[in-house]
This record gives C-alpha cells, structure tokens and sequence, in this order.
C-alpha cells in the first residue's frame, strides 16, 4: 500500500499565504485547498472590516501549529477576560504549596462589588468557599467578586510577573474589577490577540508547570457558558474559553475542541458600538469552524467521509 504525508504551511495574515507539501504517493490538491484558504481569509477580513471598532484576531492549528492573525499585535483592553492569568496563578501558587484549592474564605462585605456574578448578593459574612470554588465562580459566572478576593490572594504583581516569565510581557493585570477610577487613570487590565492565542496554546499543549496543572485549568474553562463564540459553533463542540466585555470592548480567548481540527480562536474589540461586536464573533467563529471542519474531514481529493461507516 502506498503512504503519504503531507504538511500544511497556513500563513494566512497580512495578505501572506504559503503551503508546503511533503508527498509520497498520491498527490493532493493544492491548489483547491488553496482556493479555500484564501476564500476563508477573504471572508475574515471582511468581517473584521465591516466592524466599526477596531477589531483584531489570531487563529492558531493545534495540528499543524500554524496561525492566522490581523491586527495580533495591538493592544486591547480585555474585560473579564483577564480571569484566565488569575486563575493560572491561584493554580500556579497552589502547587508550589503556598495554599491549597480546598482552603476556603469568608466572603465579606468590604469584598462585594458590583458587575457580574453572584457573591454580590451574598450576605456578610454569612458564607465560606474555597478558593476552588471561587475559582469557577470567577469564570464560569465571571464573578468579580470572586475575583477581587482571589487576586488579593494572589497578588497582582504575582500574575504579571507569572505572565512575563512565559514570554507575554503585553498582557498585565493593573487594577480590580469594577474600579472605574483605576480604569479612568488609564490601569486597564491589557492583553493582545497574538499574546492571549499564545497563552492558550500553552495551556493546550501542557507548558505551564504540568500537564496536570494545564488540564485542571482547561477543566474549568470548559463548563458551560454561552459566549459570542460558541454561538457560531454546534453544540456538541467543547469550548475552553473565557469571553470579557466592557463598555466599548469585547473580547474571547478560546480553545475549539473541533475533533477532526482542534484550534485557538481569539477576537478581541475596542472603540466598539452597540451589539455589533457579539455578531461579528458569532460571524468569526462560524467562518474558522467551516475552515477547519473540512480541513479536519475532506479527503485528499476534497470529499467528506462519514467517520461512522469506517467503524
């Protein structure tokens, strides 16, 4: 029987596209798969266009490790996405013995703030959780409540420190959440698309600490939360993701556990108007997930394959 390999070269951004191909045996159609590629490419800008903010995106293969990306290097103020550096941290401090995730703390009233989540409601002093629970409260519910208690837990300098020392110098946590005076002073909580895709390609491939520590993140990032990404997905795709928005901005950090095609998806906005930005990554997300579900599916020669008659 003849074997063949092939490899991918995807370097779709700033216009550029190149594919390299390894071949033994039967060819495949490179220039068809080109075809989509470029159709994919079109499409994106097209969307990214058409937003009236400033919209920029980074689309990494899991598989063959290539990317895609516009605009990857501004900088964008990030919303609730940020919790996903804090959470590294609780988990990153909890390993090197200084607590443990069953430890728990006693939610105050000094500690409520307003936004998102539950704990705002809760009465003072009347409850404990654990820093666990605390830690899927902040991003399942994005609970900034929880979130405020885990980075006075961990501290701030610690996350930014922990997020230089994995080569993302851009992407720093400066102030609590729900301190508009803070953000008014311009300590924005910043991060950019080239620097967030990184970061959760590392999580996905277990580069930070352990791969242990890694799937223990990821495990928390893929329950369930409907987000602007997901709604461009099937239900039936997992998500490990953290989407943040805030007046003017929007933004999500995600992994798409696409079986025939894993990627990274992150979109973010500022300078945003209205609802426009939720339709835009709903667009984003649908288009990726084309791509890469042929991609991961087709045959050589461009066909789908039913994976269940192969069983």
């Amino acid at each position: 029987m003849m074997r063949q390999r092939t490899t991918r070269l995807w370097a779709l951004g700033h216009g550029v596209f190149a594919v390299a191909v390894v071949l033994i045996g039967f060819p495949i159609q490179e220039e068809n798969v080109r075809i989509i590629r470029e159709k994919t490419e079109a499409r994106l800008r097209e969307i990214v266009a058409s937003a009236r903010g400033a919209m920029g995106l980074v689309v990494v293969d899991l598989v063959s490790g290539e990317r895609l990306a516009i605009n990857e290097n501004l900088t964008f103020p990030q919303g609730s996405a940020i919790k996903i550096p804090i959470l590294m941290e609780v988990y990153k401090q909890a390993h090197e013995g200084r607590f443990r995730l069953t430890d728990r703390r006693r939610v105050q009233k000094t500690s409520l703030v307003g936004g998102s989540g539950i704990l705002k409601e809760f009465g003072d002093g009347m409850s404990e959780l654990s820093i666990y629970d605390l830690c899927v409260l902040m991003i399942v519910l994005s609970d900034n409540t929880a979130t405020n208690m885990l980075i006075d837990l961990v501290g701030m300098e610690n996350v930014n420190r922990t997020m230089a020392s994995l080569g993302l110098v851009r992407t720093r946590l400066q102030r609590r959440m729900i301190d508009a005076a803070a953000s008014a002073r311009g300590a924005e909580n910043l991060s950019t698309p080239a620097e967030a895709a990184r970061l959760m390609e590392i999580l996905y491939r277990g580069e930070f600490i352990s791969r242990e520590v890694c799937e223990a993140i990821l495990a928390i990032l893929k329950k369930p939360k409907r987000t602007a990404l997901s709604s461009g997905l099937p239900s039936d795709v997992v998500l490990a993701s953290k989407p943040g928005g805030i007046p003017g901005v929007s933004t999500e950090w995600a992994i798409v556990y696409l079986k025939e095609r894993p990627y990274v998806l992150v979109v973010m906005e500022n300078y945003g108007i209205g609802e426009e930005a939720s339709t835009a990554f709903r667009d984003i997300s649908r288009t990726v997930y084309d791509y890469f579900w042929r991609l991961g599916r087709a045959t050589r020669y461009g066909t789908y394959v039913d994976p269940t008659l192969l069983r």
